[in-house]
C-alpha cells in the first residue's frame, strides 16, 4: 500500500514545502486527474493545466482550482502528434520560467480498448497515448537542467480493469511500454537530480466486486514524490493500489 512508500507519517497529508511549487498537469479531464490537481492546488501550487477540451465540467474544475491554487494557467492545445506536443511543452515551460513537477495523465478508455482488439493495434494505441508524455518529459527535464532545477515527473496510466485474459494482456502491453519509457527517462535525467516515476494498473483479471483504483491515493503518492524525502525514488513503476515494483 501507499504506506510502504510514504511511511507512517501523520503529516504526510500536507507538505508546506510545496507551497508555490510550479506544477504542470497534462491530460486533465472531468474523469481523470481531478483529485491530483486539487491536491496540488490545496498546497497553493502554481499550476499549468492541459485539458483536451473545454466543457462545463472543465470550467467548474478550473474555477475550483483557481480558488485554491496560487495561480492557474489553462491550455487546451490539441496535442495529437509530435510537433504539437513539442510546441505545447515549450509553451508550458515558459509559463513560469521553469517547472518543478510534471504529472502526465494517460487515460485509455474502455471504448478505446474495445476498438483495438488486435495486439498490434494496442501497441499503436499505447504509442500514440505516450507521445505527449514522452515529449513533455524531455522538454521540461531539459529546461530543469538548464535552470539548475531539480524536479519530478510522474506519468499516470489509467485503464479499465481487465475482465478477460485478453484485456489483461492488453493492459500488460500498456504497462510494459510505460515502464520502459520511465526507466529510460529516469536513467537519462538522474545525474541532474530529475526524477521520473510512473503509476500503472495491475494486469490481473478482476471480478465485478473489485473496487476501482483510488485516485485520492494516487494524488497522495504524487504529492509525496514531489517532496524532498522522496528524492531517492526514480525509475519506479507503482501499482495503481500504491505498491512499488522494480524492473516491471
Amino acid at each position: 500500500m501507499l504506506m510502504t512508500v510514504m511511511g507512517r507519517d501523520s503529516s504526510a497529508s500536507y507538505y508546506g514545502e510545496l507551497a508555490g511549487v510550479r506544477a504542470l498537469i497534462t491530460g486533465l479531464s472531468p474523469t481523470c486527474g481531478v483529485d491530483i490537481a486539487r491536491k496540488f492546488a490545496d498546497h497553493r501550487a502554481r499550476l499549468v493545466v492541459h485539458a483536451d477540451a473545454i466543457s462545463p465540467e472543465m470550467d467548474a474544475i478550473t474555477t475550483v482550482l483557481a480558488e485554491r491554487a496560487s495561480e492557474v494557467k489553462l491550455f487546451t492545445d490539441a496535442c495529437r502528434d509530435t510537433e504539437s506536443a513539442v510546441r505545447f511543452a515549450q509553451t508550458a515551460v515558459q509559463a513560469y520560467g521553469s517547472l518543478d513537477v510534471v504529472i502526465n495523465l494517460v487515460d485509455i478508455s474502455e471504448d478505446e480498448m474495445a476498438a483495438h482488439s488486435d495486439m498490434a493495434d494496442v501497441e499503436d494505441l499505447v504509442a500514440e497515448k505516450l507521445t505527449m508524455p514522452v515529449h513533455v518529459t524531455r522538454i521540461v527535464a531539459n529546461r530543469m537542467r538548464l535552470t539548475l532545477n531539480e524536479g519530478m515527473v510522474l506519468n499516470v496510466l489509467k485503464l479499465p480493469a481487465p475482465r478477460t485474459y485478453a484485456q489483461a494482456a492488453m493492459a500488460g502491453i500498456a504497462r510494459q511500454a510505460l515502464a520502459a519509457v520511465t526507466r529510460g527517462e529516469a536513467q537519462q535525467w538522474a545525474p541532474q537530480g530529475i526524477r521520473v516515476n510512473a503509476v500503472a494498473p495491475t494486469t490481473t483479471v478482476v471480478d465485478e466486486f473489485t473496487p476501482p483504483t483510488s485516485e485520492p491515493d494516487i494524488a497522495a503518492l504524487a504529492l509525496y514524490l514531489a517532496t524532498k524525502p522522496a528524492r531517492s525514488l526514480t525509475g519506479q513503476v507503482f501499482d495503481a493500489a500504491g505498491m512499488a515494483r522494480r524492473g516491471c
